[in-house]
């Protein structure tokens, strides 16, 4: 494997730091979502906030040597457009800082779905390009004020999500019919961000590092009909190429735009914003790769959007193991992602998410044996090798999600992808203890020989 390899862990703000109304941190629109009988609300999460060194002493006894974090807007921006925040900016200073001590490689994504609230209530989130100028110069401070510490950056976690039905969950969209064209139009907004943070990142700091970053959850289809078999194909141009095409050309698909076109889509198009897509500079292709799917095309209505069709369509692989939670397990399915993307766009490829939830509990005394965990990420390690050295992809790094319990993206904390289990339940939070599972003494070996060894 290559030396300068990266082994690491995501996370977003959210879903670690806790310490929601602490340090002149304005609120969020996760802040005011509230706990279920089923879920956690998000003030506590981890309280990573309190226990960052102790959580970045777990990662370098497991041997990481990098780790992506999410800074929270409305914890350094005053409701996301007014004055810095200075006690906010010193929390990512010192966590920043705590990295490099440990020779822990950060990497920063500057938004996770967290909306400010106020951006949120008066501004319909990324549906205004009010709000498009008001991150894209957040983005530009912290991109200023960490340029002498971090190289790697994302600007939009999972940017693909702002091209489906997810869109109106995590782009601070408080009112509207949920429309294909609001749909449309705040993508193209997040676009417009990307694009302009891109530029200015390799403008003023030309020796920093942006990437661009989807959810590859790619379809296959359902039967050998040769309908199921375009559709899949139709779905993953909109939903993955569209983007890896933006990241790399600076033009939306030819397929997109024709789609668009035909069906009178109003998508906020500009004068400038071509210029603005043209200005786009990407140096490496980040994608999150928990499973894949099928497409069953008998379930799609006729004139749906493409990047819809799995709305209707989706169809678990009756060929593969499943997850506690009904999730495909695919390792060749990221393999033939790691290979597709660098045969056709010769940029780094980067998986920066990649994991396993589980049913897990702890019972205050034994080690949680979960093989299960070590067989997937063993599996899937193999396979983005396999990709490598077999058919030649070059890959910057591989990180896994959450591998210190967090809720899950949908405050649920008894899903969890850790190696080391968080002593807190949906409602209550116990002790926050941190324990290794046998996967951290297994990721242990894996990283400290730079994968050489599973």
């Amino acid at each position: 494997m290559p030396k300068d390899f990266f082994w690491g862990n995501s996370v977003s703000s959210m879903q670690t730091e806790g310490a929601w109304n602490l340090d002149g941190k304005s609120r969020s629109v996760y802040d005011v979502r509230p706990a279920t009988a089923t879920t956690t609300d998000w003030h506590d999460a981890i309280d990573e906030y309190h226990r960052y060194e102790e959580d970045l002493d777990l990662m370098k006894a497991m041997n990481m040597n990098m780790y992506r974090i999410q800074i929270s807007w409305s914890r350094v921006i005053k409701d996301g457009d007014g004055q810095l925040n200075e006690k906010g900016l010193a929390y990512y200073d010192r966590l920043v800082d705590a990295m490099l001590k440990r020779n822990i490689e950060p990497m920063i994504c500057l938004y996770h779905f967290d909306m400010p609230l106020k951006l949120a209530e008066q501004e319909n989130g990324f549906m205004s390009r009010r709000v498009v100028e008001a991150f894209v110069e957040y983005g530009k401070q912290m991109i200023d004020h960490f340029a002498d510490r971090v190289k790697y950056w994302i600007v939009f976690n999972e940017h693909n999500l702002y091209f489906t039905d997810e869109v109106f969950n995590i782009s601070g969209y408080t009112k509207g019919d949920r429309s294909i064209n609001d749909m449309y139009r705040i993508f193209h907004h997040t676009m417009l961000a990307y694009a302009r943070l891109s530029h200015y990142l390799h403008e003023k700091h030309p020796d920093l590092k942006m990437g661009g970053m989807i959810a590859y959850t790619p379809a296959y289809p359902a039967t050998s009909k040769p309908i199921d078999v375009y559709e899949a194909r139709k779905s993953n141009e909109f939903l993955n190429e569209n983007l890896n095409k933006l990241y790399t050309t600076g033009q939306y698909s030819n397929e997109v735009m024709s789609w668009i076109k035909n069906h009178e889509i109003d998508y906020d198009w500009q004068p400038g914003d071509e210029e603005t897509l043209a200005s786009v500079h990407t140096d490496y292709l980040a994608f999150s790769y928990y499973r894949s799917t099928t497409l069953n095309a008998d379930k799609v209505p006729a004139d749906e959007a493409p990047n819809r069709y799995l709305n209707y369509g989706f169809e678990n692989n009756r060929f593969l193991a499943k997850s506690d939670f009904d999730w495909d397990i695919d390792p060749l399915g990221f393999r033939n992602i790691i290979t597709h993307t660098y045969n056709c766009y010769h940029l780094p490829v980067f998986p920066i998410e990649n994991g396993i939830g589980c049913r897990e509990s702890w019972d205050g005394v034994h080690e949680i044996q979960d093989d299960v965990r070590i067989s997937y990420h063993r599996q899937h390690i193999q396979a983005m090798k396999d990709a490598m050295f077999e058919d030649g992809a070059e890959v910057l790094g591989y990180l896994g999600w959450g591998l210190i319990d967090i809720p899950s993206s949908h405050a649920d904390m008894n899903k969890r992808y850790g190696a080391v289990y968080v002593n807190r339940t949906n409602h209550d939070l116990k002790d926050l203890r941190r324990v290794p599972k046998k996967s951290f003494y297994w990721f242990q070996k894996v990283f400290k020989n730079n994968g050489d060894e599973l």
